[in-house]
């Protein structure tokens, strides 16, 4: 787990180099999963959708602010792309049991059938992928991805507050 203060604390020239190797080969592993992404919004696929059901899931039924807050995003989009989706039978609303005039949000039949079916594909591709590799290097892999996930999680919030600054043209008017 990431200390709360971890801003605070003074980082070795070491420390830094793999700051930004980490951050290139993010960088490279954001380029490609978005050249997946749009292949597959091509193919019928949205990202959006699977994201959402994913999230839902994993929660349970909530209302559309919550879902908002648990992927990052803005409640007027989410409420957009909710609408979508129970449009298509993918989400359904539900009567908020302890507030009758709210509404939870939980994945159909259906939307769990998508949502196995697409994790059943990117699995055996994946499996596919990683086939050569030797089983110790890949089960000591998706360990040490699997804590990056959990550190990357804790950490998410100072992330977004030190490199969500505002990048300016050196155009522009000041």
């Amino acid at each position: 787990m990431v200390a709360p203060d971890a801003t605070a604390v003074e980082l070795t020239d070491r420390e830094l180099e793999n700051g930004q190797r980490l951050a290139s080969v993010l960088f490279a592993f954001g380029k490609q999963q978005a050249t997946v992404s749009a292949r597959m919004s091509k193919a019928g696929v949205d990202r959006t959708a699977i994201i959402m059901l994913k999230t839902l899931v994993m929660v349970g039924p909530c209302r559309s602010s919550t879902l908002a807050e648990a992927i990052h995003s803005d409640p007027s989009t989410v409420s957009r792309q909710v609408a979508a989706l129970v449009k298509d039978g993918l989400i359904e609303r539900r009567a908020d049991p302890e507030d009758g005039r709210a509404s939870l949000l939980a994945p159909t039949d259906a939307g769990i059938a998508l949502l196995q079916a697409n994790r059943a594909r990117f699995a055996r591709s994946l499996a596919r992928m990683v086939k050569h590799w030797e089983p110790a290097d890949l089960d000591r892999f998706i360990e040490l991805f699997e804590r990056f996930i959990d550190d990357h999680d804790t950490y998410l919030p100072t992330l977004i507050s030190e490199c969500a600054q505002p990048v300016r043209s050196e155009g522009g008017n000041s």
